[in-house]
């Protein structure tokens, strides 16, 4: 570690070694700064610079730390925001130019959060057209590269995200996920993140003049991609911080009780429909023997209903955004976000009237089933998508390309719709790119999913190290 630059160092040790004052917290802002105006212009993950403030805010940090200690669990640490959550005295755009006039009054629970434990907000990170497309790209900041090879998607929505952690600009970054936005990118970088289930991290964005519908409520949830599995269990402890201003926040800690040994892990290959690349399928291999061996029970068994599940999503989904998102995206949208628009509504029909009400209505049966399949198999490793990858632009290659990266990502939008944590880590490679591989858990066991997460990553190595040694 200590033979490396800070801005490579995992928040973990970052936070260590700034307790035992062996790193000040500017020194690791500082870092972290410099490497985003070194990098950025290239990969084009970062679109609001915040350097300057971020490097005064390390310096009070560090007057605290040596008069009262450290501020919280992410003292010192850089750390990045989406554009699509509210910063106080920042625009809150959505990767529209139409919305670029938007400033936050207030900070979301998540910018909250993260600063009361400590962290420094170095950056606001990129994101499509109303964050929702596979890829990063919108007409008011361009294109988002990813760092390994610019031929293919960082992923989407959180695609600045994982691409500036993943280049070192920032130890952790925020992100969010309605139908896949932190796992696309996490897949597509070689990050590592957990997508939080329902209730477990607060969400509200002040400037919102009005509230999100219901199953956007249900589905969408806050979260954090790192460069490593127990940086992302650092970050999550300080999120799930209690904020009433979220409805469907539950005060939970964030670990649980140790589960029953050996915890027993369903696992599946079954990809329906698309064909399973040979190394998803491999990876899916090497996860399932680095559990093994790290005392998990791994059976191969299917789990309930993903099809149905999936399928169901998005038509409910495709309804609510029909009749409450459809008007921005046509009057403010580009024409290529709305082309996307164009297919999903082919795709996916959408519900109505009431259809749409009794498509809500059997979301119960889908997660009764699971949480029933879930009491005898504690986590689920899945595919994500049934390839490793995919181009920068292929949603708007149109039936083709959004079958392929949206409607092959079943195992990512029914995990929405059913209101349960996921995570994500790789567990190989495939021509030079990471190849990832999903982990499902019971309701507020997101802790269980990062054990069996890190026991993968001790198998196969951080992917971002590989990437560090490749650009040296």
């Amino acid at each position: 570690m200590e033979d490396r630059p800070l801005w490579q160092w995992s928040a973990c040790d970052l936070v260590q070694a700034m307790a035992e004052r062996r790193l000040s917290a500017r020194e690791a802002v500082g870092a972290a700064v410099d490497r985003m105006r070194a990098r950025n212009p290239c990969i084009n993950a970062v679109v609001d610079d915040l350097g300057e403030a971020a490097l005064r805010r390390a310096e009070e940090l560090d007057r605290r730390l040596a008069e009262s200690g450290p501020a919280g669990p992410l003292h010192g640490v850089p750390v990045t925001i989406k554009e699509n959550i509210d910063q106080k005295g920042r625009p809150t755009p959505n990767g529209v130019t139409a919305f670029r006039d938007i400033v936050a009054p207030e900070d979301s629970p998540v910018v909250r959060n993260l600063e009361r434990a400590g962290a420094v907000v170095i950056g606001r990170t990129n994101t499509p057209e109303f964050s929702f497309r596979v890829t990063t790209d919108n007409e008011l900041h361009g294109r988002t590269l990813n760092p390994w090879d610019e031929r293919i998607s960082p992923g989407g929505s959180s695609g600045g995200a994982s691409a500036a952690v993943m280049s070192g600009m920032g130890a952790i970054a925020h992100g969010n996920d309605i139908g896949g936005s932190l796992r696309y990118p996490s897949i597509c970088t070689g990050a590592t993140t957990v997508k939080p289930g329902l209730g477990r991290v607060p969400a509200y964005n002040p400037s919102a003049r009005v509230e999100r519908g219901l199953l956007a409520q249900l589905m969408s949830v806050q979260g954090v991609i790192a460069r490593e599995v127990r940086d992302v269990r650092l970050a999550m402890g300080a999120l799930v911080a209690w904020d009433p201003r979220d409805p469907w926040m539950v005060p939970m800690p964030f670990a649980g009780p140790p589960p029953q040994r050996p915890v027993r892990v369903a696992f599946t290959r079954n990809t329906y429909e698309f064909d399973l690349h040979p190394a998803v399928a491999e990876a899916l291999e090497t996860a399932r023997q680095a559990l093994s061996d790290a005392g998990y029970r791994v059976e191969e068994v299917e789990p309930p209903l993903v099809r149905e599940t999936a399928r169901e999503a998005l038509s409910c989904l495709m309804g609510e955004v029909r009749v409450l998102m459809e008007p921005d995206v046509r009057k403010y949208g580009s024409a290529t976000i709305n082309a996307i628009f164009d297919e999903y509504f082919r795709q996916f029909r959408p519900y109505e009237g009431d259809d749409l009400l009794a498509g809500m209505a059997r979301r119960a049966r889908y997660v009764r089933e699971w949480l029933l399949f879930l009491e005898e198999h504690p986590l689920v490793l899945t595919p994500f998508l049934p390839v490793p990858n995919y181009r920068w632009d292929r949603d708007t290659e149109g039936a083709e390309g959004v079958r392929e990266v949206f409607a092959g990502g079943l195992y990512g939008i029914s995990m929405n719709f059913l209101g349960l944590p996921a995570g994500i880590v790789s567990a190989g490679m495939h021509e030079g790119l990471p190849v990832g591989v999903q982990i499902v858990g019971r309701r507020f066991r997101e802790d269980l999913i990062l054990d069996a997460l890190e026991a993968i990553e001790q198998r196969v190595g951080v992917m971002a190290e590989r990437l560090f040694e490749r650009e040296a």
